[in-house]
């Protein structure tokens, strides 16, 4: 894809933002206590429908033809998409169908359906979601809306991004969660326009690397088994822009595993009274377990990104 500028990401922000929050930058005196470093986070879970989703679906549709629009929209999700994707389909007065994994939390189900949108659950993953709602699809004769693999929705979610640039002149490192990789294509083209010398890190489950094979291997792989439950950090493939903008923008990727993402999920409980869901908690759990070191006395910034919290996932989990 060609690379976005800042132009692209203020002229994205622009159109949402007469329906999202700017959300705050907050301090985490532990999380800097265990690190040495200055550790900040970006709160995405105080974004309206619970996630960062919103942004990249406003900019989506505002420039969809009124051809498109006339014919509805249709995507997949594995919840938070599906929230962002309805709420955006209200503002425009748009039909939408979104296609839920069976295991989708309830409560993003309830919210999307909420927002107006009709949804069909299907498959275990977002993957099978994904191929349902190519085949109702093409039946249909909807717009489809990608949750991740669309350089417009890149430079909506990129939003995240600028905003952290703007906010934290400073900023050493962004530290950011990977699912299909929407949020940090367009995160880190954002910070790099405007901080070249900041690094971005991509957090994974270790138990759906889907991201980390990709570069690795130097092509998008297709997973054959994955083992997370954090239904945001789960697809079995990349996007074809998301792997081109991680080789080409992001410094690093890390991989955590589930068992440490829910007990930095409790952790953001106790000591941050914040209620993040397991993808956004990746980001903390990197840090929390040294997975991920930063250099003392540098500062970084958590992409919090979502606090749609399926909380049965936590039952039975034993932490300190």
């Amino acid at each position: 894809m060609t690379p976005l500028t800042t132009s692209d990401f203020q002229a994205a922000r622009a159109i949402a933002h007469p329906y999202i929050h700017r959300t705050p930058i907050l301090t985490s005196a532990a999380l800097s206590e265990i690190t040495g470093a200055n550790i900040l986070l970006k709160a995405e879970l105080f974004q309206r429908t619970g996630s960062y989703k919103i942004r990249g679906p406003l900019n989506v549709l505002s420039k969809m033809s009124a051809e498109e629009k006339s014919r509805g929209i249709i995507c997949s999700s594995a919840g938070n998409h599906a929230q962002g994707v309805a709420y955006a389909a209200r503002v425009h007065n748009i039909p939408a169908t979104v296609v839920m994994s069976v295991n989708a939390p309830a409560a993003k189900v309830n919210a999307t359906r909420g927002y107006g949108a009709t949804v069909i659950q299907h498959g275990e993953i977002w993957d099978d979601a994904y191929a349902h709602s190519r085949q109702i699809q093409e039946e249909q004769g909807l717009t489809y809306i990608h949750p991740f693999d669309d350089p417009r929705l890149i430079a909506g979610q990129g939003g995240v991004g600028l905003e952290i640039a703007e906010d934290v002149p400073n900023v050493d490192y962004v530290i950011v969660p990977i699912g299909g990789g929407g949020l940090i294509s367009g995160v880190a083209m954002a910070i790099k326009a405007a901080h070249p010398n900041a690094k971005v890190i991509g957090i994974e489950s270790s138990g759906a690397p889907a991201m980390s094979r990709s570069v690795s291997e130097g092509k998008r792989v297709v997973l054959e088994n994955v083992t997370s439950v954090v239904d945001g950090l789960v697809v079995r493939q990349v996007g074809v822009n998301n792997l081109w903008v991680v080789q080409n923008y992001v410094d690093d990727i890390v991989l955590v595993d589930d068992t440490e993402i829910f007990d930095s999920v409790v952790w953001l409980m106790e000591r941050c009274k914040l209620v993040a869901e397991g993808a956004a908690a990746a980001t903390v759990a990197a840090l929390r377990t040294g997975r991920l070191t930063i250099p003392k006395g540098k500062t970084a910034v958590c992409v919090l990104s979502g606090g749609n919290l399926k909380l049965e996932q936590l039952q039975g989990l034993k932490w300190n």
